[in-house]
């Protein structure tokens, strides 16, 4: 007999307790196997296929594109097992009412899961508890054709093993005095209860009237224009009732002046910070609040670099990139100067050094500033560093880098230059203890053996945690990279 099986939302790791849904790859009534992705999320760090752990048809999706859910919240179900005239589930004709029918009688045949998972849960077995299945029962035809029927939600409770059918309100998307409010989401609840929003009063927009986040937001949205107009409307007859009781022109134009600046609603738009943008937000405040950063800069002559940058990429192989030859020195620079390499663990009062240099780098993308990760970056020559930053650069892009490719990093190197600024102050990527700012290389007059020269120049900032280190190891650090940007020669000593 087939089975109802729910998959929710499972643990896509590194702290992660909410994604956004932003594709469905599959519908309701679709045949699904085992693995197969079937909903793209975007979380905090990255998006994410979220492959299914059971075969069979899709019975229901739970949640609309843009729609917040938290770890743990159901995304949909799949009947699996044998229909009752002994088809397999994935059969498409009948499978949905089959599968229904059979999860209300009471059988729980064995089902077995991919054993594959994510971070988190698991595939071995049912949910225990709590089943929550939308039904559509069949309904009489009307003129020949058949008449939509009305959804039915079933809830199964594993303690009773009873079925308690409850017929959807008459009116989609808008919930009766006793009937249940179309809401899936809790994030979508918790925002209309902090301000005062009566669900029952709303028309949804999503499936079956479903209630969105994105109609919340508009109903406040509609709310506080509306309480805008209501002052403006106020204001307008004050400055009446004022205007007919002054005397002069003068007086007059004075109480109307206001009348105008008091009627006008303002025009803004509010983003929200949410998924990376968000991410990025709450690290770079955490930064600032709980890292005491310095920044020190000096200028470089890097017109010796560019040389032999250009006579690597003379004599043939793999195109060899500026930021991979900036990323080896970075990585020598380290070696002299550890204490650059660490954390601090406010926990113990410790810094953590590190012996391996896991390198991040700044990435801009449509989706926001992104810090994808180089593991092992000391271990790599500049053709492997070109390589994979071209690589990690590339999914940034495509919005495909993993969560594992986006933590775990112990330095950062950012090449502000390429927005075409000379200098900035970087702020640490927290936890780590420094970063490392290069602007724009540009021809700039310099002294060079003594006589003023036209020389490529460059910035280089410098921004450190000052706990780890004082002023004369940033300074030494700083000082290297810079002659080894002047004199590439020096890095010869570390090969």
């Amino acid at each position: 007999m087939a089975q109802v099986l729910e998959f929710k939302l499972p643990d896509l790791g590194e702290g992660l307790t909410e994604a956004e849904i932003v594709r469905w790859l599959v519908e309701v009534g679709d045949v699904v196997a085992v693995d197969q992705p079937v909903v793209e999320v975007e979380t905090a760090k990255a998006m994410v296929e979220v492959p299914c752990p059971y075969g069979g048809v899709v019975t229901a999706r739970f949640g609309a594109e843009g729609t917040e859910l938290p770890v743990g919240a159901p995304l949909l179900t799949v009947a699996v097992g044998e229909t009752a005239d002994g088809r397999p589930a994935g059969d498409a004709a009948g499978a949905a009412d089959t599968a229904g029918s059979d999860s209300v009688s009471g059988r729980e045949p064995a089902a077995e899961g991919s054993g594959n998972v994510l971070v988190g849960y698991g595939t071995s077995q049912a949910p225990a508890r709590r089943r929550r299945v939308r039904q559509a029962p069949a309904a009489p035809a009307v003129n020949g054709r058949p008449r939509p029927a009305e959804p039915t939600e079933v809830t199964r409770t594993a303690d009773t093993a009873r079925d308690t059918p409850r017929t959807a309100p008459d009116t989609p998307g808008k919930g009766t005095a006793d009937g249940p409010v179309p809401v899936i989401s809790p994030l979508v609840r918790r925002l209309a209860r902090q301000n005062g929003l009566d669900l029952r009063e709303m028309t949804g927009s999503g499936p079956d009237g479903l209630i969105l986040r994105a109609d919340v937001e508009y109903a406040l949205r509609a709310a506080g224009a509306q309480s805008l107009t209501d002052a403006g409307t106020r204001s307008r007859t004050d400055a009446g009732t004022l205007s007919r009781t002054d005397t002069t022109a003068g007086e007059r134009a004075t109480a109307a002046a206001p009348v105008a600046a008091a009627g006008d609603t303002p025009s803004v738009t509010r983003i929200p910070l949410k998924g990376i943008r968000g991410a990025v937000a709450d690290k770079l405040s955490r930064s600032r609040t709980e890292i005491p950063d310095a920044t020190c800069w000096v200028d470089a002559d890097a017109t010796e670099l560019m040389r032999t940058r250009a006579a690597m990429n003379a004599a043939g192989g793999p195109k060899i990139s500026v930021l991979a030859l900036l990323a080896r020195i970075c990585t020598a620079a380290l070696a002299r100067f550890p204490e650059l390499n660490s954390s601090v663990d406010t926990q113990a009062r410790e810094v953590v050094q590190y012996a391996d240099v896991h390198l991040g780098f700044a990435a801009q993308t449509d989706r926001g500033l992104v810090v994808p990760v180089v593991r092992d970056a000391h271990t790599r020559d500049a053709e492997s560093l070109t390589a994979e930053f071209a690589r990690l650069t590339e999914a940034a892009r495509a919005g495909t880098l993993t969560p594992g490719e986006l933590t775990g990093g112990t330095f950062t190197l950012n090449n502000y230059g390429v927005f075409g600024v000379d200098g900035s102050t970087p702020i640490v990527n927290h936890p780590e203890a420094a970063m490392l700012g290069v602007g724009r290389i540009v021809p700039k007059p310099w002294v060079h053996e003594g006589e003023l020269a036209v020389r490529q120049v460059v910035q280089l900032s410098l921004t450190f945690d000052h706990r780890v280190c004082d002023g004369g190891t940033a300074g030494g650090f700083l000082r290297y990279v810079a002659d080894c940007v002047e004199q590439p020669a020096v890095l010869l000593r570390t090969l």
